[in-house]
């Protein structure tokens, strides 16, 4: 009898709002780590993910984008990346009917290698009152964990 975790693993959320760039892709800073069972997620500095076992990891975000004032957010996304490259791109266009902002959800099953890859989450919003901003606490979160089984 085998008994398997799906570890590593941590959840990570936005300590405070993170004011960003007007379009620009911007990394998200999440600082306050809910959970983090191996110590891979770097919540000070790099704010990635690395696992130190190789696998197939579930990996998810979900980035509140803002535009600050009311029918102001145009566009924006939530961007998942494995070593620097796009995997996964959560992009969302409102410019037809702007609400003031949006949770933008993005998942999926990445493998990595246990010692070299990594992942962490991007983001950017388009605002028509040039205040785009990153949500926090429970609006913004990134997580992921070691599939078991695949």
């Amino acid at each position: 009898y085998i008994k398997a975790a799906n570890t590593p693993a941590f959840e990570a959320k936005l300590s405070g709002t993170q004011s960003v760039s007007n379009n620009t892709l911007t990394k998200a800073a999440f600082a306050t780590e809910n959970f983090d069972t191996d110590s891979c997620y770097d919540h000070s500095s790099n704010y990635r993910f690395t696992p130190n076992v190789a696998g197939k990891y579930f990996v998810y975000a979900q980035l509140y984008v803002d535009g600050a004032a009311a029918a102001n957010f145009n566009n924006g996304n939530a961007v998942i990346r494995k070593n620097g490259s796009t995997i996964i791109d959560g992009l969302k266009n409102m410019s037809n009917n702007p609400p003031k902002g949006m949770a933008l959800p993005v998942s999926g099953i990445l493998d990595m290698n246990g010692s070299s890859d990594y992942v962490e989450i991007w983001g950017s919003c388009g605002d028509a009152s040039g205040n785009p901003q990153f949500l926090s606490g429970a609006y913004s979160v990134f997580g992921a964990f070691k599939v078991i089984g695949a």
